[in-house]
């Protein structure tokens, strides 16, 4: 006979809300959703244990809530949460082993980039340079902008995207030290578009 809490279960898909990386699928009941709204850290029900259990209760790799969302049919949940540490019971950040966790690296990086300006790091170059302040690093912005500038007018496509990428890399220094989040930027583009569109 089917227990009645797991005729009520939802598939619950886990994204990393800095990356948008998945990193596993679990199974709620009302109960586990009501404790994760409740506690900011992410409940499930284990049908092979028949009971709730909260991600992270013996590991400590809690997955910190951010965002609970049903889908359009409201017969599934995805959850944007923030992994205290490796997410998957064999030790690896995702549940799928095979996930291109290049694909938002935009995102890994603005997350070492924070935490290198939360804690200074003498060897670090990134908090040597927020540690430096504003001036500093408008100028390596011009600096970079200009050897990109250079780069185009050349055949190699390697050196511009070599370029490119130490001009992009300042500019995320300079949105964490101007307190801005990458989110802002993404709104204003779509603002943009929309205004275009019209």
């Amino acid at each position: 006979m089917i227990d009645k809490k797991q005729q009520e279960l939802i598939p619950a898909i886990v994204q990393d809300h800095q990356t948008l990386n998945v990193l596993m699928l679990g199974y709620m009941n009302q109960e586990s959703i009501d404790l994760t709204l409740k506690t900011k850290h992410v409940w499930f029900y284990s049908r092979s244990r028949n009971k709730l259990w909260e991600k992270g209760e013996s590991s400590g790799n809690f997955l910190q809530l951010k965002q609970l969302v049903y889908d359009c049919d409201k017969d599934a949940i995805l959850i944007s949460a923030i992994p205290q540490g490796p997410t998957c019971h064999n030790g690896t950040y995702s549940c799928f082993n095979e996930f291109d966790t290049n694909q938002n690296f935009l995102y890994s990086l603005i997350k070492i980039i924070k935490e290198r300006n939360i804690t200074f790091n003498n060897d670090s170059y990134t908090s040597n340079l927020l540690n430096e302040g504003m001036p500093k690093i408008a100028q390596k912005i011009v600096e970079e902008a200009g050897e990109l500038s250079i780069a185009s007018l050349g055949d190699d496509k390697k050196e511009v995207i070599y370029e490119f990428s130490d001009l992009l890399f300042h500019m995320l220094v300079l949105l964490e030290k101007s307190d801005i989040n990458i989110e802002e930027v993404w709104n204003e583009l779509a603002l943009r578009n929309m205004k275009k569109e019209k």
